[in-house]
């Protein structure tokens, strides 16, 4: 017989966010797989709960090697529990390769549901919920920060990012470029904890708050493109569309032909506008 593979979700900030059944797998589990077991020490006492399984380390630097061990003992019909710092396991953290590993072998698996920075942020940003999709950390190079920006640009579904506070004011300077400096987006700091913020904005606005320095644990929401239809979207914001792609490296007959296919024109129109904007700029 088998074991059952717990994803627990942890409080994201205040401790009395933590669902009761939580402390019960905390307390019966054979296995503690947790990213950080100092915080795990904090979170058990301060629910009041002796853990009565062995508890492992399961974090960036081992999640490959510890994996097969862990896949072992639910093969061997032990309950192993996994949290992370904050969050749902898996959630731009630790949890994907065992969740693979524990299907391939025929493994129960189950969550204790419990807070989630990216819907919390989502609920309080005040940009549209009912079509989203989570972004994970954009990348930390500011080339590649910009093409994975670029991708996206014409997705008109809201957007969801976590982001370390000494790259915000970079990353929404980039998010500015590549989605246009007035795309609505909330930053969301220090969720359910004592300094909570969300301060609300156009990206320009946001990325000028944020060049003083921002503190805290981080999570962006950014409105989705708006829906155009063909030839709703201005010359202007076509020439801006397609200098973002030939920053980001692409030759200009490519970004030409990308812009043109987001936007649902043909080709010539928005070669035309570059051309024009060309020439303006040099007369």
């Amino acid at each position: 017989m088998t074991g059952t593979l717990v994803l627990a979700g942890t409080p994201i900030g205040d401790v009395e966010d933590a669902p009761p059944r939580l402390a019960r797998e905390l307390a019966e589990a054979d296995v503690i797989a947790a990213e950080d077991t100092r915080r795990l020490r904090r979170l058990t006492q301060a629910l009041g709960v002796r853990p009565a399984g062995r508890v492992v380390s399961y974090f960036e630097g081992n999640e490959a090697a510890r994996t097969p061990e862990l896949a072992d003992a639910l093969a061997a019909g032990e309950r192993v529990l996994l949290v992370t710092d904050a969050g749902m396991p898996s959630v731009s953290d630790p949890g994907y390769r065992l969740v693979a590993a524990a299907v391939e072998r025929g493994v129960r698996v189950t969550a204790v549901p419990g807070p989630s920075a990216v819907l919390t942020a989502l609920a309080l940003s005040g940009l549209p919920v009912d079509r989203f999709c989570f972004e994970g950390f954009p990348p930390r190079k500011a080339g590649e920060r910009l093409a994975r920006l670029r991708e996206v640009a014409g997705d008109r579904r809201t957007l969801v990012y976590f982001e370390a506070p000494h790259r915000l004011a970079a990353t929404l300077t980039a998010m500015a470029e590549a989605f246009g400096e007035d795309r609505p987006a909330a930053v969301c700091r220090e969720l359910t904890k004592t300094y909570e913020e969300v301060r609300r904005g156009p990206l320009a606005e946001l990325a000028r708050w944020a060049a003083d320095g921002v503190r805290g644990e981080i999570t962006v929401v950014v409105s989705g493109a708006p829906e155009t239809g063909p030839g709703e979207v201005d010359a202007a914001e076509l020439v801006r569309r397609v200098a973002v792609r030939e920053s980001a490296g692409e030759r200009r007959k490519e970004a030409i032909a990308a812009v043109a296919k987001e936007a649902g024109l043909p080709k010539r129109e928005v070669f035309d506008a570059v051309v024009a904007a060309k020439n303006t700029a040099e007369g």
